[in-house]
């Protein structure tokens, strides 16, 4: 579970949209592409996430541009909150939250590195002891499914089931973690593995890390850092 659920509140807004625009700052998404959301739960105690409207420059975004949408059995945005339309890819974010309980932000970009890889089925493989960050020995590439479709919703909550860092096929990279501080870094994090890997593939056949060393290595992840911030991980 995640530590602490979060109230939909102004600073929380204020956060998701600077979240957004940092992901265009620093280079790993262009334009209106790409969303964000963040678990959140109403003064009510409805239990939802806050995500990015469909269309919108993020420089433009004001905090009542964000649309709650609430867990609903079927998934349905015939009670979301919001002035504008959620992100088209809604339901992508809806299916990884009811899948992974621990999981409190999801940042979703279409970065360049990261994506061209996708675009070739070319899966991350354990090149840097870094490509642990996303939770295994690989970061995988969910195969291509339209966008915003319950289907592309399906194959992403799937690759996310252990890790929380994939590829999307034809398409971008899916980031997740406790707060939208640690999924925006996580997907920077794999921007620039993809990068390397990119440049490592350039040099020759890659040389990889085998898999005891990895596991060892996600061992040490899983208890990196601060004690305040020792979690597991699934929370990198």
């Amino acid at each position: 579970m995640v530590d602490v659920m979060v109230c939909d509140n102004a600073l929380l807004r204020d956060e998701l949209i600077a979240c957004a625009r940092n992901m265009n700052r620093y280079g790993i998404n262009v334009n209106k592409s790409g969303n964000v959301s963040v678990r959140v739960n109403l003064s009510d105690g409805e239990a939802g996430f806050l995500i990015t409207p469909s269309g919108v420059p993020y420089e433009e975004l004001l905090i009542d541009d964000i649309v709650f949408v609430p867990f609903e059995d079927p998934p349905s945005l015939d009670r979301a909150i919001g002035a504008r339309l959620a992100s088209s890819e809604w339901e992508m974010h809806e299916r990884i939250y009811r899948q992974r309980k621990d999981v409190g932000a999801i940042v979703h970009t279409h970065s360049c590195y990261a994506t061209a890889l996708a675009c070739q089925g070319i899966n991350i493989p354990a090149f840097h002891y870094m490509v642990a960050v996303a939770g295994g020995d690989s970061i995988d590439v969910a195969p291509y499914r339209t966008f915003g479709s319950s289907e592309l919703a399906d194959v992403a909550a799937r690759a996310l089931l252990e890790k929380n860092a994939c590829l999307l096929e034809h398409h971008g990279v899916l980031a997740v973690s406790v707060n939208l501080t640690r999924a925006l870094t996580l997907a920077v994090e794999v921007e620039n593995l993809a990068h390397q890997y990119c440049i490592v593939r350039m040099l020759g056949e890659p040389s990889l890390i085998e898999a005891g060393e990895m596991q060892r290595v996600i061992e040490k992840f899983s208890v990196y850092g601060q004690p305040q911030s020792a979690l597991s991980q699934k929370k990198v």
